[in-house]
């Protein structure tokens, strides 16, 4: 299956950029990688390819670019990160060959790509920007995609940056598909595994660390891991956002809960907690969070 990966995973291969190796990829429609090392006041894009200088033009640089749905700041931004390109020409300046490259059309095979897939296909991707109402990945040639905020994890986060930096590298799963507006639809939760799967690394009787996700009146939800959120008894002088010391009162295997006593708050602050998969490939046809219910 033809395979487009995020941003930066091409540049990493370290790529022959020789002018016949150029002129190969031209023939091929090879998808390559480099750095820009400078945007000109016309925001074409400029690149050192070896002994070469290229150019993208502004129109290039991105799906959407020449049309106005994309604005201009996604073209400053790739100075200085790796972009992927199509070689579209050879073009002679002054007596020297200039490169002419394209990001467009690569961004264009790949939202094709997209579409074509069957939901439920997991998706690498790469964490580009956090919003308070979710966070952008690119799920190839640089294609941003949006996933939100409650389909991150179960446990509810109150803003991306708890779960993800930027440029971390992340799964997905495509949701669905809106080839109209040139988009897709992701969602994250799923791969970090069920109620099951999660609660068989804890037992009764146990005192581990968590991070408090919600203060009720009947109670506080401690995240245990990223996709387990667990009931703790009232406990005063602790808010959302603390890391608390907590021993394991109970585990309801049939009601699928797991009740909790807090022993205090924790001096362990391992930061963001990172993504455990439960699933990295293949496609998912079918989940539910709780078997039980």
């Amino acid at each position: 299956m033809e395979r487009f990966l995020p941003e930066g995973r091409i540049f990493e291969q370290r790529l022959d950029l020789s002018l016949e190796a150029l002129a190969e990829a031209m023939e091929t429609g090879r998808i390559l990688e480099a750095i820009p090392i400078r945007c000109d006041s016309e925001h074409n894009l400029h690149f050192q390819l070896g002994e070469l200088h290229a150019v993208m033009p502004r129109e290039e640089c991105a799906v959407g670019i020449q049309e106005g749905r994309v604005k201009e700041i996604a073209i400053l931004t790739r100075v200085g990160k790796p972009t992927c390109f199509v070689v579209e020409g050879l073009e002679g300046d002054n007596g020297q060959i200039v490169p002419r490259l394209s990001r467009r059309i690569p961004q264009e095979h790949c939202l094709r790509w997209l579409m074509s897939l069957p939901l439920g296909m997991v998706l690498p991707a790469i964490v580009t920007h956090l919003e308070a109402f979710g966070a952008f990945v690119d799920v190839g040639c640089g294609v941003p995609s949006l996933l939100p905020l409650d389909s991150i994890s179960v446990s509810r986060i109150p803003h991306p940056s708890s779960r993800f930096c930027v440029g971390d590298e992340i799964y997905v799963l495509l949701k669905d598909q809106l080839p109209e507006q040139g988009r897709v639809m992701l969602s994250h939760k799923e791969l970090m595994g069920t109620w099951e799967q999660n609660a068989k690394r804890f037992q009764p009787g146990e005192v581990v660390t968590g991070t408090v996700r919600g203060v009720m009146d009947y109670g506080l939800f401690v995240e245990l891991a990223p996709n387990l959120p667990a009931l703790a008894e009232p406990t005063e002088g602790i808010a959302c956002g603390d890391r608390v010391t907590v021993f394991i009162k109970n585990k309801l295997t049939e009601r699928e809960k797991i009740k909790l006593i807090v022993l205090g708050k924790a001096e362990e602050n391992p930061g963001i907690l990172p993504p455990e998969y439960y699933l990295t490939e293949g496609v998912l046809t079918d989940w539910s969070y709780y078997k039980n219910r």
